[in-house]
């Protein structure tokens, strides 16, 4: 009986929580078109603090940031946003917008042909997206299978057996998809600067020599970590050392 009431306690809770994300969410949408951002901020957030994540949330909320030419933390949401949508054009398109009022252009580092092939066909879906296929596959494979088991026909026997066979090499090929995805998204750790000027050093600690400079909004990647330092690359492949309060990843939800 007592699991019952839990249970049936834990429903109407996560009920009025939503309900209640809901209306916040309303309420700064509102906010915001009526020109009030630091309100639909505010709103924004603490739907954030309830525990709900969505691409739409974290889009609205670099939106707000932006109408307030707070740069850093409009791309911050950008990118947040297009990690859980990532081919969400009209996100890129402020993302964009927004990184071209930051200080630093940064080249990225050329790939190669059939590098820059794979990486495009892998990246159109997400690792869960590639899963699905994948299973999708298998359940076509088996079905087609059985059809050729049981079919008495010639012709509709080899396409049935041809058709589980390319189902089967398809299914092979969406798990090696996910898997470097998923490998790829495990690797990858993003931040965005949100100190006004960061000057990188070659070591991590206080007296190593400083070898280059970066400022708020930039997109690193983080590498590794020492007490209170970050081991950062960009994009064109320098890499070096900074201190952690300057910055925020992107990947903490």
């Amino acid at each position: 009986m007592a699991k019952k009431v839990s249970i049936l306690l834990g429903l109407l809770l996560g009920f009025f929580g939503n309900a209640q994300n809901e209306a916040l969410f309303d309420q700064a949408t509102q906010a915001y078109n009526n020109g009030d951002y630091k309100k639909a901020i505010e709103d924004y957030e603490s739907i954030i603090n309830n525990g709900q994540h969505s691409a739409a949330l974290y889009y609205n909320l670099g939106n707000a940031y932006y109408k307030l030419s707070e740069i850093p933390e409009s791309i911050y949401y950008y990118e947040k946003s297009l990690l859980l949508n990532p081919e969400d054009q009209e996100v890129r398109t402020n993302l964009a917008y927004a990184q071209n009022m930051t200080l630093d252009a940064i080249d990225t580092l050329p790939q190669t042909g059939l590098s820059r092939i794979y990486k495009s066909i892998t990246s159109k879906l997400t690792f869960d997206q590639w899963a699905y296929a994948s299973i999708i596959c298998m359940i076509l494979f088996v079905l087609l299978y059985i059809a050729f088991y049981y079919n008495q026909y010639s012709t509709k026997k080899r396409f049935a057996f041809i058709g589980s066979l390319l189902a089967l090499f398809l299914c092979i090929v969406f798990i090696v998809f996910a898997s470097v995805e998923i490998s790829s998204f495990q690797s990858d750790n993003p931040a965005i600067i949100f100190a006004e000027e960061v000057n990188v050093s070659s070591e991590p600690n206080e007296t190593s020599e400083n070898i280059f400079t970066l400022h708020s909004g930039t997109k690193v990647n983080v590498l590794d970590s020492l007490n209170n330092y970050r081991k950062i690359r960009l994009t064109d492949g320098k890499t070096g050392w900074m201190l952690a309060k300057d910055l925020k990843v992107l990947k903490d939800f």
